[in-house]
């Protein structure tokens, strides 16, 4: 009787890991909870890895500041098929140092959220439009450090993207805008708020090339004239 109820006994270390536990459980589970899974025993550590190796979304918004930056690194150091990385709340620890390595290798990432990472540089930005070339959602909100060039390395290697959020990143200027206006015409969603640098040139740029536009934040462009908001409405005919 021993030996059957020891037969009909299951850990769940004994599942399948690829085929069961990673895509029909460990999905299911929040980021901190498979953080501290790693910490139970080496089987588990190795398992997580596994997950990690595999998984498509790695979202830090709500676990950020409580993560490590070496431990970030090990995390994703062998995953390759990364569709969604959200950095969001990570403003404290990550750099260019941390990043590189992660879009140098995951050149099939569809959206990415860097922001408010305030210690990252250009160099970040122009290893994604190289790297990522099918990215098609990007968050750069209260990234200062995104500059000219930068952005018009994005225009030019990511011509499918569909949003962009640029708020608070002051050292665009219209030129900048406007090429990417022209260079990435499936643009649906733009955030331009809370720089005064944005004028009136850009809002028509925007207006002329995104032809599929659905939403466009000015909040704060105070050098937006009513004439742009009146030159947009007439385009889309709202």
């Amino acid at each position: 009787m021993e030996e059957e109820a020891k037969m009909r006994t299951c850990h769940l270390l004994d599942l399948p890991w690829e085929d069961v536990l990673v895509p029909h459980i460990l999905c299911y589970l929040p980021l901190q909870h498979l953080v501290s899974l790693q910490r139970v025993s080496k089987q588990f550590h190795s398992l997580i890895q596994v997950y990690l190796a595999n998984c498509r979304v790695f979202d830090l918004s709500s676990v950020g500041p409580s993560i490590p930056k070496e431990a970030f690194c090990s995390m994703l150091k062998d995953n390759k098929v990364l569709h969604s990385l959200s950095l969001q709340n990570c403003s404290d620890w990550v750099t260019d140092k941390e990043l590189l390595p992660v879009i140098g290798q995951n050149q099939h990432l569809q959206r990415a959220d860097m922001s408010g990472c305030v210690w990252l540089t250009r160099h970040s930005l122009v290893a994604v439009s190289l790297s990522c070339m099918h990215l098609q959602h990007l968050g750069l909100a209260h990234c200062e450090w995104v500059d000219s060039l930068s952005l018009r390395s994005l225009a030019d290697h990511c011509g499918g993207l569909q949003s962009i959020d640029l708020t608070a990143c002051r050292q665009l200027k219209d030129d900048a805008i406007c090429y990417l206006a022209k260079k990435c015409l499936k643009l649906r969603s733009l955030s331009l708020a809370v720089n005064a640098n944005v004028t009136d040139e850009s809002v028509e740029e925007v207006a002329k090339n995104c032809r599929g536009l659905e939403q466009l934040d000015l909040t704060g462009c105070l050098r937006v004239r009513n004439q742009s908001i009146r030159y947009i409405l007439s385009y889309f005919q709202v």
